[in-house]
């Protein structure tokens, strides 16, 4: 697969099955749509192709309320390309990009440009200025050029269309269960880690890597069964997500995974963390001692969840 962020890039390959959209976190909806793009171009023998934005457009236009993300770019795109997609075309949203209206966006780019043939969206998609264009406009051009326009079946749960804003309430939640089923897969988080307030193995036994996640949406406040990758492996591991009150409190949230059965230095370093069950809820105990016997008690749990080895083989875990 290939990223182009350079529409006069003469390696991007025209006349190809595309759809369009910012396809944040890459949920059951929008694999919906990838699916469809990528079977049809390996039908017709012709390139599948996402158009999407970076940044967010939220984040140019409305900054001050520009939603926290659910994957990095780099994460979109390798969920993409896991899907099968032949190639990404980065599309740089301005405000010079915001003013193009609907009709302008779809003739030079989407069937200019990128000449495409044949063109996938969600049910309900709006996009050009003012959000102006919707799919009848995409039909109407298709139809026009003598090509193909359709819209995907919306993906639901419970009887609820799935949507990047439903995953980011659910996960804000805790529920990651739900979250899991609409993303059709663990939520994951990516960050450095960084040096914490060291108490974890002084004071409470087990050593935590304090990650510092950048403009991910965050998990309810709590303890939580998780994988992490260190070297290109996952490991089990439990995280705290919290203010840490038994232990004075902070004012920001912190992210605190113990990794089972590992004892190396992580500062520095990026590292992804799967959210998979919620344990509990943060508390504020009343000593020390009390802590660590919660503590010990989680770190069981989880190792009883891993004993699975249903669990152990969806996640990849040797």
């Amino acid at each position: 697969m290939k990223v182009f962020r350079d529409l006069q890039d003469p390696d991007i390959q025209p006349q190809c099955i595309l759809t369009f959209g910012v396809f944040d976190g890459l949920h059951l909806g929008h694999q919906s749509i990838v699916n469809k793009v990528v079977q049809r171009g390996r039908d017709e023998r012709r390139p599948s192709t996402v158009v999407t934005f970076d940044p967010h457009p939220r984040a140019v236009l409305h900054p001050e309320g520009a939603p926290q993300f659910l994957q990095t770019f780099e994460q979109r795109a390798r969920g993409l390309q896991a899907l099968g997609i032949n190639q990404i075309v980065v599309l740089e949203f301005t405000t010079a990009l915001s003013e193009l209206s609907a009709e302008r966006f779809l003739l030079d780019i989407i069937f200019g440009k990128l000449d495409a043939r044949e063109v996938y969206v969600g049910r309900g998609s709006t996009f050009g200025h003012g959000r102006q264009g919707h799919f009848d406009l995409i039909d109407q051009i298709a139809r026009r050029l003598e090509r193909v326009a359709a819209e995907v079946p919306e993906a639901r749960l419970r009887g609820r269309r799935i949507s990047s804003s439903m995953v980011r309430r659910v996960i804000s939640g805790g529920r990651m269960g739900i979250a899991r089923r609409m993303l059709g897969r663990p939520y994951e988080i990516e960050g450095r880690v960084v040096v914490g307030r060291r108490l974890g193995k002084s004071k409470l036994n087990y050593a935590t890597a304090n990650v510092k996640p950048e403009g991910f949406v965050i998990p309810a406040t709590g303890v939580y069964v998780t994988a992490t990758s260190v070297d290109g492996k996952w490991r089990r591991s439990v995280t705290n997500v919290g203010h840490r009150p038994t232990l004075g409190g902070d004012p920001d949230v912190t992210i605190e995974t113990h990794i089972v059965d590992f004892d190396r230095e992580l500062y520095g370093e990026r590292i992804q963390v799967r959210f998979l069950q919620r344990l509990r809820g943060e508390v504020k105990f009343e000593s020390m001692d009390a802590l660590r016997e919660q503590i010990g008690k989680d770190y069981r749990r989880t190792l009883r969840y891993f004993d699975s080895s249903f669990v152990r083989r969806c996640l990849e875990f040797t």
